[in-house]
């Protein structure tokens, strides 16, 4: 069952508001329909890594779902293709399998639109396959269409931040795609957040808590495609199926928006023709658990090319240049990105102790603002930790320092004093 038919028994047999949304949360996810602080998001759901969902509410000013949506709750085609025609977007085909993903392809807006609308009149269906415009750069390849704001919730968005701050990339993406298009058993890039928003259409999301992965692994240690597929039941190639914990199904229906936390891996259908608003996010709650990744990450690459260890002066280095194509960033870049998000810290201190923000790019000045000077002393106590684990690895010891943005003594030494200087050494984030 999913909330808006449990909702709609609960009215019929007049269970008080209050209690079935209590039973909901207790037994399924925690449902937000009023106003949250984000100090309690953050204490509540950020550092203890738990799902939940906010309600249709906190999207309804955006500009996204009066614009893109006909008055039947459908994505609107002609309004959409007035917006963006000939705009090359990317489009996976979900009825073929490339490793563990859907291959892609760039195709024009207009086209994809033409085969969505031929889908629907073929029933659903289309000898072209199952075709799902995803990972779409919209905010980054046309600023000019500002039809959302980001929660403050999430808002604390290193990563975003630093890509911003190159200029070359970002982790913000729309998802366009004909009921039954879906994507495959997956975790978020570098085991980031993610938030998801219904922009029209309903999913649904199966999910596992980070570490219940590991029961789902092949004899050779993959993960699967498909966690709904029958394969799974086989003993033989699947050894340990049967010791995962059930996944937490959540139906996410139209407006409503989905906060997946870090490392939980999870697999989403389209249960209606759906539009989305997806971010992949990280800050201090979980910098942690990313620097585990990339520690994974290399001492997977490591083992793969063992044996040339000791045929190869360069070797460690050939690693990080593996790593970097295989997972899109390495330990040199992740020094970088954690000096640039120190550096604005620090700036914004320093900037609020002098009562001077007028260098201060604006941008972050609003969210940094917003959070406050305790968030960002926080964030640097976090960044400080990071640094402090990096300094003691010994793969990280093997970098050619002198090639690195960040000087990782130097920049603890910097944290460390304007965290004192700024009166916020102890402090961690309250409201």
């Amino acid at each position: 069952m999913d909330r808006e038919a449990y909702r709609n028994c609960c009215s019929l047999i007049k269970v008080p508001r209050q209690s079935y949304e209590q039973f909901w949360s207790s037994h399924f996810v925690d449902y937000i329909d009023r106003e949250l602080s984000y100090s309690k998001f953050f204490k509540k759901y950020l550092l203890p890594n738990h799902p939940c969902m906010f309600s249709r509410r906190f999207t309804e000013d955006w500009k996204c779902r009066k614009q893109w949506v006909s008055e039947e709750g459908k994505p609107d085609f002609q309004k959409l293709l007035q917006e963006f025609d000939e705009t090359p977007v990317p489009v996976a085909n979900c009825n073929a399998k490339e490793y563990n993903a859907n291959p892609k392809q760039v195709m024009s807006f207009k086209d994809f639109i033409h085969y969505w609308k031929e889908y629907i009149q073929n029933g659903h269906s289309s000898p072209k396959g199952c075709l799902y415009l995803k990972d779409w750069h919209m905010s980054r390849d046309l600023p000019e269409h500002n039809v959302y704001t980001t929660p403050v919730f999430f808002s604390s968005d290193w990563l975003n931040e630093y890509w911003d701050t190159l200029e070359v990339d970002d982790y913000r993406f729309v998802y366009m795609g004909p009921k039954g298009s879906w994507t495959p058993f997956h975790a978020d890039v570098f085991r980031s957040y993610s938030w998801s928003a219904n922009i029209c259409g309903r999913k649904k999301w199966l999910l596992y808590p980070p570490g219940q992965e590991e029961f789902l692994r092949d004899t050779h240690g993959n993960l699967p495609y498909d966690v709904t597929s029958a394969e799974l039941r086989d003993r033989g190639l699947f050894p340990h199926s049967e010791e995962a914990c059930q996944p937490l199904e959540i139906i996410q229906e139209a407006g409503e928006i989905i906060f997946v936390p870090s490392g939980w891996h999870h697999q989403v259908y389209n249960l209606e023709d759906t539009i989305s608003i997806n971010h992949n996010w990280l800050n201090g709650c979980n910098v942690d658990i990313m620097w585990q990744f990339l520690q994974n990450e290399l001492s997977s690459v490591q083992k793969e090319i063992d044996e040339w260890r000791n045929t190869m002066d360069s070797w460690h280095q050939h690693c990080q240049v593996i790593m970097k194509a295989c997972s899109g960033i390495n330990y040199a870049e992740f020094a970088s990105f954690l000096k640039i998000i120190a550096d604005n810290r620090m700036a914004f201190l320093n900037a609020c102790s002098t009562g001077d923000t007028s260098d201060y790019p604006r941008h972050l000045s609003d969210t940094l603002t917003t959070l406050g000077p305790y968030h960002a002393a926080f964030d640097l106590q976090r960044v400080a930790h990071i640094i402090e684990c990096l300094l003691c690895n010994e793969d990280f010891k093997r970098l050619d320092h002198s090639t690195l943005t960040l000087q990782p003594e130097t920049m603890l030494q910097q944290i460390r004093e304007t965290i004192q200087s700024t009166r916020g050494q102890h402090l961690l984030y309250q409201e």
